[in-house]
């Protein structure tokens, strides 16, 4: 990864890593609130591939990704998967929510000033891995991650496809 500079984070430099299904361990454990206050957690989504964004309204590399992101959102299979956003280091859910309509973001995020939540990608992701994008297989486990800005749309859609096509742990 690139140093942090002055920026106050570290940003990836668009490495892709992908698990075969016998290298992932075990479910994510994530919950909090979203920018509404409600609570929201990756175990809801249990059956599903889900794709975390990580991201923060303050964060250029965020602005510059979020078409591609918010673009495959639109297009996934909702049966099939789902987007949940992890919001970090905002200093108030309004700089967030200015975000979602700014880029009109079609999922919900958990809203984490302090970045405490990216402590459950531990292995895979730091507290300053913004922005970041992981695909959860349909056991939560961690199928992909892209550190930094996703290169493109095809990119995650095509691991999207990967980790959708899998039957199974056995797969």
């Amino acid at each position: 990864m690139e140093g942090t500079g002055d920026k106050g984070y570290v940003s990836g430099n668009g490495q892709i890593t992908q698990l075969k299904p016998d290298e992932r361990t075990s479910a994510i454990k994530l919950s909090g609130k979203d920018l509404d206050g409600k609570e929201l957690s990756l175990a809801d989504y249990r059956g599903k591939v889900v794709v975390v964004n990580v991201w923060g309204a303050w964060c250029v590399e965020c602005r510059k990704e979020a078409p591609d992101i918010v673009g495959v959102a639109n297009d996934v299979d909702p049966d099939d998967v789902v987007f949940v956003g992890l919001n970090n280091r905002d200093p108030s859910r309004d700089n967030a929510k200015g975000y979602v309509r700014t880029f009109d973001v079609p999922f919900r995020s958990i809203f984490d000033p302090s970045a405490k939540t990216l402590l459950a990608f531990h292995g895979t992701l730091t507290p300053y891995s913004t922005p970041s994008t992981v695909i959860i297989d349909r056991e939560g486990r961690v199928a992909a991650s892209v550190l930094g800005v996703m290169p493109s749309k095809t990119t995650l859609t095509d691991l999207i496809d990967e980790v959708v096509a899998e039957d199974g742990p056995d797969t």
